[in-house]
C-alpha cells in the first residue's frame, strides 16, 4: 500500500527547520506485515525531544529514517502469530520488547537486548524494513514505530491494546511522555507520600513526572525550567514552588527544602542541568535522569558524595516501565482524574506542518504538539 510519511533525510540542518526542511513528506510503499507484525493506521502522533535529538544530530541514527515514536492508532491488518485483531486500538511503545531475553524475563523490557539492537539498526524487531521508496531503497524505521506516517508496520511487541473510546490525541501521550515521565516518578524515583521532589525540565516528560509525583503524594513539588510559561503551567498543575533554571537554581531549591529534595528528576538531557539536579539532591536522596545527552558527553559529580552522603544517581529508560502493565495503569489514573495528562497538549497539526512544529519544540514554545491524521 502507499502512505505519506515524514522522512528525515539529513540531520544537523540549521534552524529554523521551517526553512531548512530536514523532514520531507514522501509517498512511500509499505509492505504488508510479516509474522508477528501489525499494519497500523496512525491516528495521532506526538512530537518529542527524542525526535528532535535525531533531527539536530545529537542522537545518531541511520538515515534516511521515517521518524516518530509516540503514537496511537488502529490495527488494519495482522501478520501471523499475533494476539491482536483488526480494529484494535493501540498505543505504540518505542522499545519492541522481545519477551524472551534475560532482561525481558527479569521484568525490565525497556532494556530488551534484541529490541535495542533493532532500534539502533533502524529495523523492526524481525530485522525487516517495510517502507520502500520510489527508487527501491528502504528508509529506516525510528524506534520500531515510525509514527509520522499515515500507516506504519510495527512488531506486535511494540503495541499495547487500549479502549476504543480513549481519544487518540490523549492515547498517543501514553507511548512516551507519560510512560517516561510518570514511570520515572513512580518507579525509578519511587516517590512516596510526604517526599520532597524537584523536577528539572518541564516539557511533556517533565510535566508528566510532576503530575505523577503529585499523585504519589509529594509534599513539596518544585518545578524548574528556563521558560516562564512552562513554570506557570507547572504551578497550575500542582507545583508548590517554581524556580527559574540557571546558576542560582540549586541554592534556591536547597533554601526551599532546607537542604535539598529527597527525590530529583532531570528530564532535560543537558549534562550541566543533570549536574545541578544531583547537586540539589539532599544527602540520602535519589537523582533520576531520563534525558538523552549526546553519546560520549562526560558527567562530572563529586565521587565522594556517593558514599559520604549516600546519594543515588539512577538512569531511567522508558520510565523503568512495563508498557503492557503500565499503559493501562496510567490510563486508569487519567480517567480517575489523578493524572490529567490532557493538560500537556499544546496544539494539533497536520503532517505537512511538521518542520515548523519542531521549531516550536526547539525554542520551548510548545509542550506536546500532536499530529492528527
Amino acid at each position: 500500500m502507499r502512505t505519506r510519511t515524514a522522512v528525515l533525510v539529513e540531520s544537523g540542518r540549521e534552524t529554523p527547520y521551517a526553512d531548512s526542511r530536514p523532514l520531507e513528506i514522501q509517498e512511500l510503499d509499505l509492505e504488508p506485515p510479516g509474522p508477528g507484525e501489525l499494519l497500523v493506521r496512525i491516528k495521532a502522533a506526538g512530537l518529542c525531544h527524542s525526535d528532535l535529538s535525531v533531527i539536530n544530530g545529537s542522537r545518531v541514527r541511520p538515515l534516511p529514517m521515517a521518524l516518530g515514536h509516540e503514537a496511537a492508532g488502529e490495527v488494519v491488518e495482522t501478520g501471523e502469530g499475533t494476539e491482536f485483531e483488526v480494529g484494535d486500538h493501540v498505543v505504540l511503545a518505542f522499545v519492541p520488547a522481545c519477551g524472551h531475553c534475560d532482561r525481558c524475563v527479569g521484568g525490565r523490557p525497556a532494556l530488551c537486548g534484541p529490541g535495542a539492537a533493532a532500534n539502533g539498526a533502524g529495523t523492526l524487531l524481525s530485522g525487516a524494513k517495510r517502507f520502500v521508496a520510489p527508487d527501491g531503497t528502504r528508509p529506516n524505521h525510528h524506534l520500531g514505530v515510525s509514527a509520522f506516517s499515515e500507516y506504519t508496520v510495527i512488531s506486535s511487541r511494540s503495541a499495547v491494546k487500549v479502549d476504543r473510546d480513549l481519544p487518540s490525541d490523549i492515547a498517543a501521550l501514553f507511548g512516551c511522555a507519560v510512560l517516561t515521565g510518570a514511570g520515572a516518578a513512580l518507579y525509578s524515583a519511587a516517590i512516596t507520600p510526604g517526599d520532597t521532589v524537584a523536577v528539572f525540565g518541564l516539557g511533556g516528560v517533565g510535566l508528566a513526572a510532576l503530575l505523577a509525583a503529585k499523585a504519589a503524594g509529594a509534599s513539596t513539588l518544585i518545578a524548574v525550567d528556563v521558560v516562564d510559561h512552562k513554570r506557570a503551567l507547572a504551578e497550575s498543575l500542582g507545583a508548590t514552588h517554581t524556580v527559574p533554571g540557571g546558576p542560582d537554581a540549586v541554592d534556591q531549591i536547597k533554601d526551599i527544602t532546607n537542604g535539598g529534595p529527597e527525590k530529583v528528576i532531570d528530564t532535560t538531557g543537558v549534562v550541566p542541568v543533570l549536574e545541578q539536579a544531583y547537586a540539589a539532591t539532599r544527602a540520602g536522596g535519589t537523582t533520576v535522569t531520563v534525558g538523552l545527552p549526546a553519546p560520549g558527553t562526560p558527567l562530572s559529580i563529586p565521587a565522594l558524595s556517593l558514599v559520604a552522603e549516600e546519594k543515588t544517581l539512577r538512569g531511567s529508560y522508558l520510565g523503568s516501565c512495563v508498557p503492557r502493565r503500565d499503559v493501562p495503569r496510567f490510563i486508569d489514573m487519567y480517567r480517575a482524574g489523578t493524572l490529567p495528562v490532557d493538560a500537556l497538549l499544546s496544539d494539533h497539526l497536520k503532517l505537512d506542518d511538521i518542520n515548523g512544529a519542531f521549531d516550536r519544540l526547539h525554542t520551548g514554545e510548545a509542550i506536546r504538539q500532536i499530529i492528527t491524521f
